[in-house]
């Protein structure tokens, strides 16, 4: 690792870490003097059950030691919670007296009580260095408590203008891109899932300084971290969902998790039939030989049966027809032992074929990859 890179061992106070705290709701939480993003804008809300929450405070309470928690530092000296978001809401809160612990307030406790507490030492690991060497380190220590997902560490090594806007319109519940894509994208919007899904349709539409296509998310997300909004993110994502919508008029569930913007970003200038697809998808949709039917609008599209998963002679149907040929290839006349052999549909799926006994044969595998060649 880079001599750049500072992994510096601190602790921290209760009582500082509480100085300055602030839960705005939508604006974010802050502490630590003003210094520290608890939970910075539209990121993942308070999600600590009471039980989790009163362990926290009983920790402290008696004096053990809480796991070490990970703060980034940004480049105008402030600092943002990696790790450690929940320990450290739950603490503030307790302080504040939004709740209590066995029947006790933090304002009914004795003062020595309070002053243990407030004296409480937190053990933070602050990060500096360059976003590479960041997201290494992010990937390669344990995070503890529940896992951080892949875009999480993103977000905490590109922290800036863009991706607050970014997470106002793709990281809350009930976000706009939530409200439009619901039906079409997986994931959940407070755990970052929807704006990673968004960035790994967009990154390859577009070329970093040197004018070569992105090869990744970090790349993309470096070179916009600055910029002051995020809104040709939020206009591609738009697009992509208007064109499912204007492409495929009538929703089935199958469509939802689809990597719509890749097909998006290869299919948006083809001339497509609404109509004539939906006929075809409808007939698709009742074939039996079908076995993923989420597969077929990606069959529409490409035109590989492999999305499909067209079904499959039976280990027992290559039996039968086997011994029916007497292990004879009727292609090649030759004969061969059924493990050198193929199963395969004498009229093939495309042209009508179905998969039984009637309109199956086995082939040796060289003749059966002559026919799939042609």
């Amino acid at each position: 690792m880079s001599n750049k890179m500072q992994i510096e061992l601190t602790h921290i106070k209760i009582r500082d870490l509480y100085n300055g705290y602030e839960d705005t709701a939508e604006n974010g939480v802050k502490g630590f003097g003003g210094k520290l993003d608890i939970r910075p804008q539209y990121q993942r809300e308070f999600v600590y059950k009471e039980k989790q929450r009163n362990a926290v405070i009983d920790t402290v309470m008696k004096g053990f030691p809480l796991n070490v928690m990970y703060w980034v530092k940004r480049e105008d000296g402030s600092f943002e919670v990696l790790d450690g978001q929940q320990r450290t809401i739950s603490i503030c809160q307790f302080v504040k007296g939004d709740f209590s612990v066995d029947y006790h307030y933090f304002h009914n406790l004795p003062d020595d009580k309070k002053t243990q507490i407030l004296d409480y030492k937190l053990t933070v690991y602050q990060c500096t260095g360059s976003d590479s060497e960041k997201l290494e380190w992010f990937k390669t220590i344990n995070i503890a408590g529940e896992k951080l997902t892949d875009q999480e560490l993103r977000n905490a090594v590109y922290a800036g203008s863009w991706l607050s806007d970014a997470k106002r319109k793709f990281s809350k519940t009930g976000c706009v891109a939530s409200s439009l894509g619901d039906k079409y994208v997986k994931g959940s919007p407070i755990r970052q899932e929807l704006l990673e899904t968004t960035l790994t349709w967009i990154f390859p539409t577009e070329t970093d300084k040197e004018g070569n296509p992105h090869k990744s998310i970090e790349s993309y997300m470096a070179l916009h971290q600055h910029d002051e909004h995020a809104t040709k993110l939020w206009s591609y994502f738009e697009s992509v969902i208007n064109w499912v919508k204007n492409t495929f008029p009538t929703y089935r569930k199958e469509m939802k998790g689809l990597e719509w913007g890749l097909f998006y970003n290869q299919f948006k200038e083809t001339d497509l039939n609404p109509t004539a697809l939906e006929s075809e998808i409808k007939c698709l949709m009742e074939d039996d030989e079908v076995s993923k039917k989420s597969g077929i609008y990606a069959y529409i599209l490409t035109r590989d049966e492999r999305h499909l998963n067209l079904r499959a002679f039976t280990e027992k149907d290559k039996r039968t027809m086997f011994e029916r040929q007497n292990g004879v290839c009727p292609s090649c006349s030759k004969t061969f032992e059924i493990s050198e052999m193929e199963a395969d549909h004498i009229t093939p799926w495309s042209q009508g074929g179905k998969t039984d006994l009637a309109n199956g044969q086995m082939l040796c595998c060289s003749c059966n990859r002559i026919k799939s060649d042609r």
